[in-house]
């Protein structure tokens, strides 16, 4: 973990709630997709904690969505404004042997896919990704994806764009062949891939955080192999130690 200040570069919204952010600064500290950034925003006590959707050396960025005060800033900041940014916080995804790897990202779980998608596709593994969204005009990053190559395929609660119903629906109704999946998103589209899919993966966790880097422990959950702070330990759990 660093502390850094990061230079915004540009910041749009892509749909009605949900906004790219990108910036320039240091990401040395970034090791792994699936790591987060907490940012500090004038004001507020709590830092806000988003996460990485891609970087390279000097850039990063971030997609988020306006839901309170922070992000409500947060889409109104402008290019050249200073950020004060913890970087490179969380264990991330692991790049493991699997050679045809799902990827399934619903609402503001996609963004971390994206970099997953690129190294995964840079090992040359035949990757699909399933992203869930409610309806159309929430959808993002789709022709994104498409565009690194991956198999993409789209899930809507209401059936305007792709398979009617959840990402579960999205894989079933596909015939999606794969060996090991990766997946971030809210909790009941995690629960119901654990229940689903036979095969081994990893689930990136959203939770409530003070610190963000394993100091008050405000976000530790219980695990098989016992407690393990969301922040720190996390936010990515192997499917066999997760407990419901």
């Amino acid at each position: 973990m660093e502390k850094t200040l990061f230079k915004i570069t540009s910041n749009k919204p892509l749909t009605k709630h949900v906004y790219e952010m990108c910036l320039s600064g240091d990401t040395s500290a970034i090791k792994h997709a699936g790591q987060f950034i907490n940012i500090a925003i004038d004001g507020l006590y709590l830092r806000r904690p988003i996460s990485i959707c891609d970087y390279s050396e000097n850039f990063l960025k971030i997609i988020y969505k306006v839901v309170g005060k922070g992000t409500e800033q947060m889409a109104a900041m402008l290019p050249n404004t200073t950020l004060d940014i913890l970087v490179g916080l969380g264990n991330g995804f692991s790049i493991n042997n699997c050679h045809k790897p799902l990827l399934v990202g619903g609402g503001v779980g996609v963004p971390p896919m994206y970099n997953l998608a690129k190294k995964l596709l840079a090992q040359g593994k035949q990757v699909s990704v399933v992203l869930g969204f409610n309806t159309q005009e929430e959808i993002f990053y789709y022709n994104e994806f498409v565009n690194l190559g991956a198999n993409v395929y789209i899930a809507t609660v209401d059936g305007s764009v792709g398979t009617k119903g959840f990402v579960t629906n999205a894989i079933e109704t596909n015939n999606i062949d794969s060996d090991y999946f990766y997946a971030c998103g809210p909790l009941s589209m995690l629960r119901a891939l654990y229940d689903k899919l036979t095969i081994d993966g990893e689930m990136s966790f959203e939770e409530r955080m003070g610190c963000g880097f394993g100091i008050c422990m405000g976000c530790s959950c219980k695990t098989k192999h016992g407690n393990k702070r969301i922040c720190k330990e996390g936010p990515v759990l192997k499917k066999e130690e997760i407990i419901w």
